[in-house]
């Protein structure tokens, strides 16, 4: 199994709009990426390890799929529409990447 880590940096200035994303964003993705995503979950940073410090990322979202080239075949055919959709939630580049899970539990 492999996990596509979605991060979006805090940046001083940055828009995210955490509403449209979980509501809008988030249940197009998941429609479009159809039978072959094993699970989602989107994560909202409240703030760093120490009490009162500034968190390192506005929202995280993790995709698992059985493979990469899974997610390629379910992405491809609808990366125009839902990379076209990022800039109606935020005006901040996400960092990406292939994480094969090693240890999974509920």
């Amino acid at each position: 199994m492999i996990k596509l880590n979605i991060f979006y940096p805090e940046k001083e200035g940055s828009r995210f709009d955490l509403d449209y994303y979980l509501n809008v964003h988030m249940p197009m993705a998941i429609e479009k990426l159809g039978p072959s995503l094993r699970g989602v979950s989107v994560e909202y940073g409240v703030s760093g390890v120490q009490p009162g410090t500034k968190r390192a990322y506005i929202a995280l979202c993790n995709y698992t799929f059985d493979s990469a080239e899974a997610f390629l075949d379910a992405f491809l055919p609808h990366a125009e529409l839902l990379q076209g959709d990022i800039p109606n939630y935020t005006d901040i580049e996400p960092i990406m990447q292939f994480s094969e899970i090693k240890i999974s539990q509920g």
